[in-house]
């Protein structure tokens, strides 16, 4: 069975498990999102009130015209009618203002939920990800908080409605016959038995509900997000069937809770109509006996049904509670979920101005999804400040991850990584990431025009600055091609462009940010030769001034590196100039040979 991960998260089938969705106890985690719109609570009360008040006026007023309806005088039955039907007319204005208050409450209190769990989400590592899909995520935000909104808007509402008009209409009922509520009350106990005993097992299929409805949206965005992959390599059917399981699975579990809504549904109903019916028989032969009037019984029967709908109507209401229960559980696991790299209690400022001067002592590190293999091992590194170093080796030796060390995307288990000599973890994330430029492996381009997606690298920049910035990273004239130029759309992921067109979009990000520190993680993997040469130029431009680390395989592009480091298993074995390191032999003059002398016989 599932259980909760480090980052406070958990898997379908866990439901069972958690104390928390086992009492409504855990709404009371979204007060503090209700309560700075109290004076809209107030007005939506106050407008409840008076509903439930003016509902319970209402059998009085049918009562005294029942009981007058043979009077000689027609202008009191007059005056009774106009009665009710100004009770009718409160009672509509006040359920329409009530509707309009909670329904109001609901969409702001849900939007400020959206809000936070995405300002949390957004701001966490790396490793986080590694735990928890970004499409359950999603499913966290949407389908949970609309559960939510329609708890806040309607249904919470209603309760606390039902609840004035059970005991406001218990009360009656024993002024207007102590003896028949008495018969009344006896009836309770069979209906709050169910409720209780149905309920805590609505409550737990109601969470497994939510958590397959979860996984499989998470299951969704994965294969939709590579749809190309799956097409190239036939795999729909096996897609098809993987989600078709998983939502079969959720429907299973759904059908479970409509079958254990509907049985509590029935048990209620009958169980509360039969005493009305039971409650109207004694009352009918207490009229025949002369004990009663007929106006006082049609007002007992209707206080009657008012509670028994009321009570009907929280049953329906508490399955509802139970799955918001649930929903906000979901959603305060992940505003409440640990991350294992946070910002300081009291952050050093960022040196100003930054120099660029990189220094890791001693750094160790393992990823959290792989425990047992280091990714970098006792590393000790120094880039000076202005100094253009490339990073080498084979597939694994730990080169992307000095680059997240520097974007401190994770923390060292062991040793340090400073700037400036001041340690990462001393300062605001956010203080030092906006002097670093990234281009990363795979570069990520937004659901937007071209402009935007190179204005991306500061928000700030004006036009002319964004088309200098692609002229840079050659990317000015294939943009300019594009059916409206820089304002052209470039679709989902970029889908629109080829591999080296969305390398050089980030490269011109990357350019237009300006940073002291210049991080470029195969950035020029995936272009042709020409287009190569004419980063590659850009980027020796750009760096000719700031700190510059590159991490390549094709090491043609690195041969002008003030320093080359050559890595492998976390470790540097070797470094220096390309000359040097090629005279020394070793794995760098091995990785030299099999690539030029490669190309040299393509050639």
């Amino acid at each position: 069975m599932a259980r909760r991960d480090s980052a406070g998260v958990m898997a379908p089938g866990a439901s069972d498990e958690r104390e928390g969705s086992r009492q409504l106890g855990v709404l009371a985690s979204l007060w503090p999102f209700l309560s700075p719109y109290r004076a809209l609570m107030a007005g939506a009360l106050l407008a409840l009130t008076l509903t439930a008040a003016t509902s319970l006026a209402l059998p009085l007023a049918v009562r005294r015209v029942v009981d007058n309806f043979r009077v000689e005088d027609g202008s009191l039955l007059d005056r009774y009618f106009l009665a009710a039907l100004g009770i009718a007319g409160i009672l509509a204005l006040g359920t329409g203002l009530r509707y309009a208050l909670v329904t109001l409450l609901g969409e702001r209190v849900v939007a400020d939920i959206r809000k936070a769990v995405f300002n949390r989400v957004i701001g966490m590592s790396p490793a986080f990800y590694e735990r928890i899909m970004t499409g359950e995520v999603l499913s966290r935000i949407t389908t949970d908080t609309t559960l939510i909104q329609s708890v806040l808007g309607s249904s919470a509402s209603v309760a606390l409605r039902n609840v004035l008009l059970f005991f406001g209409g218990l009360a009656l009922m024993l002024l207007t016959s102590a003896k028949l509520t008495a018969m009344v009350l006896l009836i309770v106990p069979a209906v709050v038995v169910p409720i209780l005993v149905l309920g805590r097992r609505l409550r737990k299929i109601s969470r497994e509900n939510q958590d397959w409805i979860a996984a499989s949206s998470g299951n969704a965005g994965e294969a939709l997000g590579a749809v190309q992959t799956v097409q190239a390599y036939t795999h729909e059917g096996e897609s098809r069937t993987r989600f078709g399981t998983i939502t079969e699975t959720a429907y299973d579990v759904s059908r479970r809770r409509i079958r254990t809504r509907a049985v509590l549904t029935v048990i209620v109903i009958f169980l509360v109509f039969s005493g009305i019916v039971g409650v109207l028989w004694m009352g009918a032969n207490a009229v025949r006996a002369g004990t009663m009037t007929e106006g006082t019984l049609i007002q007992f029967v209707i206080y009657s049904v008012i509670m028994a709908g009321s009570v009907a109507a929280l049953s329906e209401i508490w399955s509802e509670l139970q799955r918001a229960a649930g929903a906000t559980e979901r959603l305060v696991e992940l505003l409440q979920a640990g991350d294992a790299v946070t910002d300081p209690a009291r952050p050093v400022p960022a040196p100003n101005p930054v120099r660029g001067r990189i220094e890791f002592d001693a750094v160790s590190f393992h990823y959290p999804s792989r425990p047992d293999i280091p990714a970098l091992d006792d590393l000790n590194l120094t880039v000076e400040p202005g100094e253009t170093v490339a990073l080498v080796g084979p597939s694994g030796a730990g080169k992307t991850t000095v680059i997240q060390m520097i974007e401190r995307f994770y923390d060292p288990l062991s040793g340090a990584v400073r700037l400036d000599g001041v340690d990462l973890r001393e300062m605001a994330r956010h203080d030092f990431r906006q002097h670093v430029a990234l281009v990363p492996q795979d570069p990520v381009i937004f659901a937007t025009s071209a402009r935007e997606n190179i204005r991306f690298g500061r928000l700030d920049a004006s036009d002319e600055e964004v088309e200098a910035a692609a002229q840079a990273a050659a990317a000015h004239d294939f943009i300019a091609a594009l059916p409206e130029s820089f304002d052209a759309y470039l679709g989902e992921r970029g889908v629109m462009l080829s591999g080296g067109q969305k390398q050089r979009i980030a490269i011109a990000r990357a350019i237009l940010r300006d940073a002291p520190v210049l991080l470029l993680d195969e950035a020029t993997s995936a272009l042709d030769a020409e287009s190569e040469r004419a980063v590659q130029e850009a980027v020796d431009r750009l760096s000719a001034d700031r700190t510059t680390l590159i991490v390549a395989h094709r090491l043609a592009t690195v041969k002008k590196a003030d320093r080359i480091v050559v890595m492998e298993n976390g470790r540097i074995v070797a470094q220096g100039t390309h000359d040097k390191l090629v005279g020394e032999g070793g794995l760098y003059a091995r990785l030299a040979r099999l690539q030029f002398t490669d190309g040299a016989n393509a050639a």
